[in-house]
């Protein structure tokens, strides 16, 4: 599957918004495209830390995840790269472009120099945590949220 990896468009942020709408999970908490959006792409756009992915196929936009470049004092100041927002069109789901967007993802984070890659699923995700399992990452936290709005 010939897929391409470029940084989003303000004109992908809509088709991204719906893919991040297109799960049960994160329905309720995305809405519908609007001003939110365009802010956020804005600041993350102009943010060289933060990397708002698309990959296409045939040129159209079918996944897009989020990369984001962590200075740190552990690790010996190691840098860090955590992957946000992972989606696939539904329509192309269990292809195999996951797995390649993540090894594509994991080549980058290399690339920047960092020396780890982290992310966080929702606890509900049962096939998510297989797919991470078999790409190699290991639950080896435990992760906490608080909601400020």
């Amino acid at each position: 599957m010939p897929v391409n990896f470029r940084i989003a468009r303000a004109e992908d942020v809509p088709l991204i918004v719906a893919m991040l709408a297109d799960d049960t999970v994160a329905a309720a908490r995305q809405g519908a495209y609007g001003e939110e959006h365009r802010a956020a792409f804005e600041v993350i756009d102009a943010d060289p830390a933060n990397e708002l992915i698309v990959a296409e196929l045939d040129g159209e936009v079918v996944g897009t995840m989020q990369l984001t470049y962590i200075p740190g004092i552990s690790r010996r100041g190691a840098l860090r790269m955590q992957i946000e927002a992972v989606r696939i069109a539904s329509e192309l789901r269990g292809r195999g472009l996951g797995r390649t967007m993540m090894e594509w993802a994991v080549e980058r984070g290399r690339a920047r120099g960092c020396a780890l890659v982290q992310l966080t699923t929702d606890r509900t995700r049962v096939d998510a945590h297989r797919f991470y399992d078999s790409l190699g990452f290991v639950a080896s936290h435990e992760g906490y949220k608080l909601a400020l709005t």
